[in-house]
């Protein structure tokens, strides 16, 4: 946890505090030694009707408290690895091992299920699950598989598998890392350890197009607000942004020097944000693909990151067990959430910019108060 300011009395001695006193206080004081003294009387608080005034206090940096709100504990070996809202913001979900477990977003309670998300293909129930999506329109989920190229479709109000849809080719041998709707929910991405980066109908399950990456893993996908924009991070160093009309390779945004694990657009589009092995953040201008900014903090790999809705702020989690907000425009750190004991794989944003759900391979997920007081209090002395 980041140090955050809170507010600290001015300790002062008994004997200022005892003459300082109202003259009732202190016969109070007296008569309270003196049965002491006697012992075994029973003291009964009695309230001041003139109580003394509580010095001013003053702002002196100290660690904030656990700013969560809410833990959910899966109890996983395995951890959580993925994390999204549902589009109203009432919902969490999140992998858990082969199934997607949905939570309410206010409570942390669990969502029974009907069909509780299982995956059916050729037989296979046991494949973990690696990312986690809701398509924008609510209606469905998203699992990047952990098996040889497989995502599922499931119906987000009864947890019943919809469809899947597999790659089969020789180079489609390992899982899927990310996947990702397009704003129209038509279209899904998917990208796998092999490096191989897809786009899917999401009605029929069809593949559309294969975007050609010159690198051996993809380890995330996002598309930008307007939908006609890809981008993609790799264990080439590098992100790519695609044109989704006709598959082309806009641009090859470079600076990091090490594996990409997450990308981000801003609400507007004009912006991406970047996490990476090399522990840094980076901003590109997606018109340009010019680096705007680096964000340096985090002492482990960014596994994550994510605009707020407002695009104002940047939620990052990290290797290091830390999860920071940070200030876009001055870069400056907002605030910085411990309490996970383990990597944070995910983060995510609700709708309304108000909660920050984080998901960690300690096996929980964690939805944080943005409208914490402690945190209040920082961004006004900012």
């Amino acid at each position: 946890m980041c140090e955050v300011p809170c507010i600290k009395p001015i300790a002062s001695s008994s004997k200022d505090r005892f003459l300082s006193a109202p003259w009732e206080t202190i016969v109070v004081s007296m008569v309270t030694i003196a049965l002491l003294m006697l012992g075994g009387a029973e003291i009964t608080p009695v309230k001041s009707e003139n109580p003394t005034r509580k010095e001013k206090p003053t702002m002196e940096p100290v660690s904030a408290p656990d700013m969560s709100h809410i833990t959910i504990d899966l109890a996983i070996k395995r951890g959580v690895h993925s994390v999204a809202f549902s589009p109203d913001g009432s919902i969490v979900a999140s992998d858990r091992d082969n199934t997607v477990r949905l939570s309410d977003a206010v409570t942390g309670q669990e969502i029974e299920m009907e069909k509780n998300f299982w995956m059916a293909f050729q037989g296979n129930f046991t494949a973990d699950i690696n990312s986690v999506a809701f398509s924008p329109d609510g209606q469905m989920i998203a699992g990047g598989i952990n098996a040889s190229e497989v995502i599922c479709l499931w119906d987000a109000t009864t947890g019943g598998q919809l469809r899947s849809m597999q790659e089969n080719a020789p180079n489609a041998l390992h899982w899927v890392n990310t996947v990702a709707f397009s704003p129209d929910s038509k279209i899904l991405a998917s990208g796998s350890e092999d490096g191989n980066l897809y786009l899917w109908d999401v009605e029929t399950g069809k593949k559309l197009k294969t975007l050609t990456e010159a690198t051996e893993n993809i380890f995330s996908v996002a598309f930008s607000s307007d939908g006609k924009t890809l981008a993609s991070g790799n264990a080439g160093n590098t992100i790519r942004l695609w044109d989704i009309a006709t598959g082309e390779k806009l641009q090859t945004l470079t600076g990091h020097t090490n594996w990409v694990f997450s990308v981000a657009f801003s609400p507007d589009g004009q912006t991406l944000a970047s996490g990476s092995w090399d522990h840094t953040i980076r901003f590109w201008d997606t018109n340009t693909g010019q680096q705007l900014k680096t964000f340096v903090g985090h002492t482990l790999t960014v596994w994550s990151v994510a605009f707020s809705p407002d695009g104002l702020t940047l939620a990052s989690g990290s290797h290091d067990k830390t999860i920071r907000l940070w200030n876009i425009a001055t870069g400056a750190k907002i605030t910085t959430f411990t309490g996970h004991t383990a990597p944070v794989k995910s983060v995510a944003f609700s709708p309304n910019g108000v909660t920050l759900a984080s998901g960690s391979t300690d096996g929980t997920v964690r939805l944080w108060d943005l409208t914490s007081p402690v945190l209040l209090r920082k961004d006004e002395e900012e």
